[in-house]
């Protein structure tokens, strides 16, 4: 029986030109077709979106309710609410408006208050709703601020750099945030298109680095795979990484000491962006008093 090829996942089928497997971001070059309204979990929404878009949701959400509710307390007319008139029709709804703001944040400042009883059921109903959906947005962002992920910087372009008696293909990587990050593990794949039987299909290689883990990242940390005869790159040129359409995935596992759970890191490295013959320059220097300074806007940084 033969030896199933390797596939982390990412299928070997290849139909046509591709981007690239992995986004800058880290997330996966695929989109879903053909998903049904029970596929939608708004909760995993809310939680990956963007801080910009989930606080314009909360403002939009809350903006809606306070809006649908004042709509109803005016079309109960205006003898339902004690101190809601007004001399105009938009005065009364301005009313109604704020009126349901106190509501639903189970403020009640008391200069309007419910006086018929449909006026007080709406009010109820209203209280109800801003306690359970105040409940949510303070779960969502709870959610928000305390998972845990990691914030690794990755040096912009990965180089092919000469490495003891022979080449080495590097990238650099730093923690950019103040937190620890301990017991660091790597592992590089090397996706290339080749012809298989006549057809074009996705190889994946993972390649064998000098270092596979380091225990502590306080500064910068140069991740190398030997160029040898056992490298899939042995002996291949710029040309050549191009006419197979080569992306090197990274992925990058640590220990976050302050919130006590494994975080990852992905990213991707395009043929494109490979510098060929290049060595990275000094990223951290000593300071006058003798301690260590990480410059992380030169992590990239080439000679």
């Amino acid at each position: 029986m033969r030896k199933p090829a390797y596939d982390p996942g990412l299928t070997q089928q290849f139909s046509g030109p591709l981007r690239r497997v992995l986004n800058k971001d880290g997330s996966f070059n695929v989109h879903r077709r053909g998903g049904t309204w029970r596929d939608i979990h708004p909760y995993l929404h809310l939680i990956n979106m963007s801080w910009p878009a989930f606080l314009l949701t909360l403002f939009a959400g809350y903006a809606v309710a306070n809006m649908a509710f004042a709509v109803v307390y005016y079309a109960l007319g205006p003898g339902e609410l004690q101190g809601g008139g007004a001399a105009t029709s938009m005065g009364a709804f301005l009313n109604d408006f704020f009126f349901s703001a106190h509501t639903l944040t189970t403020v009640g400042y008391g200069n309007i208050a419910p006086k018929e009883l449909g006026a007080q059921i709406v009010a109820c109903i209203e209280a109800l709703v801003g306690v359970l959906g105040f409940a949510v947005a303070t779960g969502l962002l709870f959610g928000r601020v305390s998972r845990p992920s990691a914030r690794i910087g990755f040096s912009e372009r990965m180089i092919v750099a000469p490495y003891q008696d022979g080449a080495s293909l590097q990238f650099r990587v730093v923690n950019r945030r103040e937190n620890s990050l301990t017991e660091l593990d790597a592992r590089v794949m090397l996706m290339t298109v080749e012809m298989v039987d006549g057809q074009p299909k996705r190889t994946f290689t993972l390649l064998r680095l000098e270092r596979e883990q380091v225990l502590f990242l306080p500064l910068t940390w140069t991740i190398v795979h030997p160029i040898d005869a056992e490298s899939p790159l042995w002996g291949k040129t710029a040309d050549d990484l191009a006419r197979v359409q080569a992306e090197a995935i990274v992925l990058i596992r640590a220990y976050d000491d302050t919130f006590s759970q494994t975080v990852r890191a992905r990213h991707s490295y395009r043929h494109d962006e490979m510098a060929w013959g290049r060595s990275f320059a000094p990223a951290f220097f000593v300071d006058p008093q003798g301690d260590l300074v990480v410059e992380l806007r030169k992590v990239g940084a080439l000679k």
